[in-house]
């Protein structure tokens, strides 16, 4: 298919790369400090998770036990029965539970006894009958208990031991992490090393092909996404080697195409440089002297043709080409016009309808023109030639072209789309064999396909399928 030209869009600059552009950081690197990124982050939400779950789940401890405590002490207080009783009762659990502070309020009483300690937090109710608040306050983890009847205790445990404990944690995790970043660092290089070395391969392989020449496909393993690069490289080296095979043909067929008439061209004229000498005049009639200046004449015109038709068919391999909207009705008036002008004695029956098409307007026109040259050189004097325009659905149409000549024979419908084929029959006539390739090619060029059939004069008739649309506006026949 045609490559679009984007306009406004100019060309690499001569050595620049034409792939995507890479930044100056090797790719190794940019792998390894991805990876390094990524187990770094890890191993740090892990030590931060693990640090946190400690802390939180030693101050729930902390709590479960103040708790038990609170309840036990608020139900030995109960039986005290004066002041004495209850300080007794608080110093009795400061001995069994040092480190631990005690407010204490028994229900009626108007006095508050033990240590005195701010009380706040958020209250709750646990199920056990009393409100539950606890908050850290000045190092202190403290805990009120409340209960409805108006008694309350206050215990705050020092967290100093606590502390202590989750500061060498963090040490601990601080050193494990700072060993997570060095594997992190060790993971990254390797999984670098490891995961790029077949992209490597594959480099060396393209370059490979690069310094050698060497078009054979590169070889495949597993089905991962470097294999589909590999395969969508070796498609491109195949397109490589089939461009490569059709330009050597070209040159091959052209030097064979060429040779012949050269040389009868460069025989006619040195006889005519012998002729020319003093002398030699009266060696030859006047009559075969024109005869031979008339051919030398046609081998230009002939040579001319199949150079310009060889111009044609290597700008049909180039894939750049510009695309636009191009009016195939058009196209094919202006192409009866101009062949009508050069046989005058052919009748023309044209039936199109207006369509129109993405494509490129040149080689359309010159398409177009070669068919109906062809339809014209085989139809005989007042013969006619049929040219036809239809839509076959909403997005295909069909140009027809039919002449009244001797036709094609079933077995060589196929041969004459290829370069330089001329039938048996066709040898004596003048052409370069490359008009009905440089047809074939075109419309494969834009998604079309052609193919020959008989007339209803039992000559030849060329059927070329293009897509394509009705122009808007215009109504379906």
């Amino acid at each position: 298919m045609l490559r679009r030209q984007v306009a406004g869009t100019a060309a690499p600059a001569e050595g620049a790369a034409s792939g995507p552009a890479v930044g100056g950081t090797p790719l190794r690197w940019r792998l390894a400090g991805l990876t390094f990124a990524v187990v770094a982050f890890a191993v740090g939400a892990v030590t931060l998770l693990s640090y946190w779950t400690v802390s939180t789940g030693l101050t729930a401890a902390i709590d479960r036990e103040l708790d038990r405590k609170a309840i036990t002490l608020l139900g030995q207080a109960r039986d005290a029965r004066n002041l004495a009783d209850l300080d007794s009762e608080i110093r009795n659990f400061s001995t069994y539970v040092p480190g631990t502070r005690v407010s204490l309020t028994l229900p009626g009483w108007t006095v508050t006894r033990g240590d005195p300690i701010p009380v706040g937090g958020e209250y709750r109710d646990v199920g056990d009958g009393f409100s539950t608040a606890a908050h850290t306050v000045g190092g202190e983890r403290i805990l009120t208990k409340t209960g409805s009847d108006g008694a309350m205790v206050v215990l705050a445990r020092d967290m100093g031991d606590t502390h202590r404990q989750m500061a060498a944690l963090g040490m601990e995790l601080l050193g494990i992490a700072a060993l997570g970043v060095l594997l992190a660092i060790a993971a990254g290089l390797v999984v670098a090393t490891t995961g790029l070395r077949p992209l490597q391969r594959l480099q060396r392989a393209v370059e490979y092909v690069a310094d050698t020449d060497d078009l054979r496909p590169i070889d495949v393993h597993g089905n991962d996404s470097l294999a589909q690069l590999t395969r969508s490289i070796n498609a491109m080296l195949a397109a490589l080697r089939e461009s490569r095979t059709r330009q050597a043909e070209l040159v091959a067929d052209a030097g064979h195409e060429l040779k012949t008439p050269l040389t009868s061209m460069r025989t006619n004229i040195e006889l005519l440089m012998m002729l020319n000498r003093p002398g030699a005049a009266d060696r030859i009639s006047e009559q075969d002297r024109r005869d031979l200046e008339r051919d030398v004449m046609a081998q230009m015109t002939e040579m001319s043709t199949l150079i310009g038709d060889l111009v044609d068919l290597a700008r049909e391999d180039s894939a750049d080409v510009g695309l636009e909207t191009v009016e195939l009705d058009g196209v094919v008036n202006s192409a009866v016009l101009r062949v009508r002008r050069r046989r005058a004695d052919v009748a023309f029956q044209v039936s199109i309808i207006a369509w129109e098409l993405v494509g490129e307007q040149l080689s359309l026109d010159r398409a177009v023109v070669n068919l109906l040259d062809n339809a014209a050189k085989w139809s005989p004097e007042n013969g006619v030639v049929r040219v036809r325009l239809q839509a076959l659905s909403d997005d295909r149409a069909e140009l027809s072209v039919s002449d009244s000549g001797p036709g094609i024979r079933p077995e060589n419908r196929e041969r004459v789309f290829e370069r330089f084929y001329r039938a048996p029959e066709a040898r004596s006539e003048p052409g370069s064999g490359l008009g009905l390739a440089i047809v074939k090619q075109t419309v494969e060029r834009h998604g079309g396909t052609v193919r020959v059939a008989e007339s209803e004069d039992g000559g030849a008739r060329v059927l070329v399928e293009l897509p394509g649309r009705r122009p808007v506006g215009v109504r379906a026949e």
